[in-house]
């Protein structure tokens, strides 16, 4: 079964025709550990966004992986893992059964651990970190994004993948995990977080009174399923209330379901293209505004390098469309969309299918949004955010003419 994103669903049909052609070896021939490879191998080649597949034959890479000894679903994982590498991409990747299981509950809603969201550092094999979620063992400590981690639990994150990183980063609840944080030019300072439970209530929702006139104050934490829904519900309350207008806080928003980011533009656009989608054929989709807005109230946005993902696509929807001003700083950059593939097994693959560009064809990816109006982003804590000492929500509110 292909958990992907609607817009993804082509298939190479003439390619699978032609793989029982050109295979050197008959497909009753093959041991179960050798069949999850090519369940592997095929599920790259019909999706990846990249059709060079790095600049290398990827019948040469299938034909070679099939060769070696695969004699157990270890060495399988080992076969897939290498030839993923080949591609130098790290947003594509095997997911083991219990790392896929994690992920499918993370983007529900809900996760156990520090708190980080965390990538590849672009150009390197560090492990970077993308925003810490609100509230959480990471956030608390002062872990900022583009934070580097250096060793998880002395392992240097050189010799980790990414969902490796984070699976030695969750556990029991009240266990420690310790980190070695490097924050830019500084030198690197170990980091002891208690795991905790974390609940990732995706909104906040507070309606402020300002110089007499209320604003809809909304906290967007993570693009989870239940997202959409819950920030929808509270537009209609506020609509209801009174607000004169909006400030949707993407600040720290690492991301999450690209779906759930088209949803929630839609809940602020009537009209106009939302995000266009780049395949590696160069075909461009695009994906636009059904009529479905909650309200026409102005609106303003606050984003910071934090602010990465499904974020910078409704960031982008929205200041594209002249739907709202951006307040803050430089987005993360990142434009590359990924889906979730079954494997037999249990496990998965996340496999980057398409990048995305704004409606005004602005490429994301390791560029970002830069805002309408850059304001640098305030040292206060998560309780100090949309109070008089947030410097970018005051921006805001003057942006909104209150």
């Amino acid at each position: 079964m292909v958990r992907a994103s609607f817009w993804f669903g082509w298939i190479l049909s003439l390619q699978v025709a032609l793989f029982w052609l050109w295979g050197t070896t008959p497909a009753v021939a093959f041991t179960s550990e050798q069949q999850l490879v090519l369940q592997a191998w095929r599920t790259i080649d019909r999706a990846y966004y990249d059709d060079t597949f790095n600049h290398q034959n990827w019948w040469v890479t299938r034909d070679r992986t099939l060769k070696q000894q695969i004699p157990n679903e270890e060495a399988a994982y080992t076969a897939i893992t290498k030839m993923i590498a080949s591609l130098d991409e790290p947003f594509t990747r095997l997911l083991r059964p219990e790392q896929y299981r994690s992920l499918q509950v993370n983007t529900a809603g809900e996760l156990s651990g520090v708190g980080l969201q965390i990538g590849v550092k672009a150009g390197s094999q560090q492990i970077e970190v993308i925003a810490p979620i609100a509230g959480s063992p990471a956030a608390q400590a002062g872990i900022l994004p583009h934070d580097t981690i250096v060793e998880i639990d002395a392992i240097p994150t050189t010799e980790l993948t990414l969902d490796t990183a984070a699976v030695r980063m969750r556990g029991a609840m009240g266990t420690n995990v310790s980190l070695l944080i490097q924050t830019a030019d500084k030198s690197p300072r170990e980091v002891i977080l208690i795991r905790q439970k974390i609940e990732l209530n995706p909104v906040t929702a507070e309606l402020h009174t300002e110089n007499g006139r209320k604003i809809g104050y909304l906290r967007l934490s993570q693009f989870s399923a239940k997202a959409a829904k819950e920030l929808g519900d509270n537009i209609t309350k506020f609509k209801q209330q009174g607000a004169i207008g909006y400030v949707l806080d993407l600040r720290n928003n690492p991301g999450g379901l690209v779906q759930a980011g088209v949803e929630i533009a839609r809940q602020w656009l009537n009209e106009g293209t939302i995000v266009y989608t780049v395949d590696r054929r160069g075909a461009i989709d695009s994906i636009d505004a059904t009529g479905t807005a909650l309200t026409d109230a102005p609106l303003a946005i606050l984003v910071n390098e934090g602010s990465a993902s499904a974020s910078e696509i409704l960031a982008g929807a929205l200041q594209d469309n002249g739907r709202a001003k951006l307040i803050g700083t430089k987005t993360f950059g990142k434009g590359l969309i990924q889906s979730l593939f079954d494997l037999p097994n249990g496990s998965g693959l996340a496999v980057t299918v398409a990048k995305y560009e704004t409606p005004n064809h602005h490429d994301i990816h390791k560029l970002g949004i830069t805002p309408d109006r850059v304001v640098p982003t305030p040292e206060i804590s998560l309780e100090s955010a949309a109070t008089a000492a947030d410097t970018q929500y005051l921006a805001a509110l003057k942006e909104l003419g209150v």
